[in-house]
């Protein structure tokens, strides 16, 4: 731990939260939850990024076989190994997968360290999933690691999913060569004044050469940026919302290895991680909160 980071755990609503802080970000993450982050603010601007239904933070439990719609809904969850629900080698695979509804274990050794490690065992496929969150001034480094609990080789799709708040003067800025992926999509390039078909658009980037996407406010000075490596997660997805999808007003950045949300469709076309038998495989992501 640096000594800028500052390390808590506090109670909400009966839950454990964990805390890391520095003079630039503060955010909060409860293990229970599938590990969700819960707040994510820049304390020079205090705005924070995640959205939550009717502006208002509520937590509860759920079971692994909900609809995510009956879910929090509160900020940024992990979805593996598939988003949608489906169908994969006998096994059904509930909506926005199986590690986002379940409690994940906290590594006290590593917290004591101002690391915040927890990780999972899932119940219907052969994984284990760990994810490790250090704050540093105003980066929050994930380090992700998978393992594959089987002999035969595994396949997977991972994404973060972010529900994040926007404000008027948002714009999402993209490199150039993955902005030309979503050519036809108007909505991207004004996400905070456009309405997508349907109230509510999901659309992909792939394969992504430049692994970057961010919200840049220049009238608040406010910028939140993702970082990963292409090479590994090649694909990109934004979720627009207004009100198509239950009402909710929201929107994602989603970095993920996938071009589609079904696990089953997605290893059909082979656009989804691979794993080997009783081996494991590692990544990483960056997010900057700052001007």
């Amino acid at each position: 731990m640096t000594s800028s980071t500052h390390c808590s755990v506090r109670q909400f609503e009966g839950f454990l939260v964990y805390v890391l802080r520095t003079a630039a970000v503060e955010i909060a993450v409860a293990p229970e939850l599938g590990a969700k982050i819960i707040s994510l603010k820049n304390l020079r601007t205090q705005r924070e990024w995640l959205w939550r239904p009717k502006d208002k933070l509520e937590l509860f439990k759920n079971s692994p076989q909900d609809d995510f719609s009956a879910s929090t809904l509160v900020g940024i969850d992990e979805c593996l190994p598939t988003i949608a629900p489906c169908l994969w080698r006998g096994r059904q695979l509930p909506d926005h997968g199986e590690v986002w509804s379940r409690p994940w274990v906290v590594e006290q050794s590593a917290w004591q360290n101002g690391i915040l490690k927890t990780s999972i065992k899932l119940e219907n496929s052969p994984l284990e999933f760990e994810r490790a969150l250090q704050l540093r001034e105003d980066h929050l480094q994930f380090d992700y690691k998978l393992f594959n609990l089987a002999a035969m080789e595994e396949r997977f799709i991972w994404a973060i999913h972010p529900l994040l708040r926007l404000a008027e003067g948002d714009k999402l800025v993209l490199p150039e060569s993955t902005r030309a992926l979503f050519d036809g999509n108007d909505w991207i390039d004004s996400v905070v004044s456009r309405t997508p078909q349907n109230k509510c658009s999901k659309v992909f980037a792939h394969p992504v050469r430049e692994g970057t996407a961010a919200i840049q406010n220049n009238v608040q000075g406010d910028r939140l940026e993702f970082t990963w490596d292409p090479e590994v997660n090649n694909a990109l997805g934004l979720w627009l919302n207004r009100g198509g999808w239950h009402g909710h007003h929201h929107f994602a950045i989603e970095p993920t290895n996938a071009n589609h949300d079904s696990l089953a469709i997605a290893a059909g076309l082979q656009c989804c991680g691979v794993i080997a038998g009783n081996a494991s495989t590692a990544w990483q992501l960056s997010v900057r909160v700052g001007p």
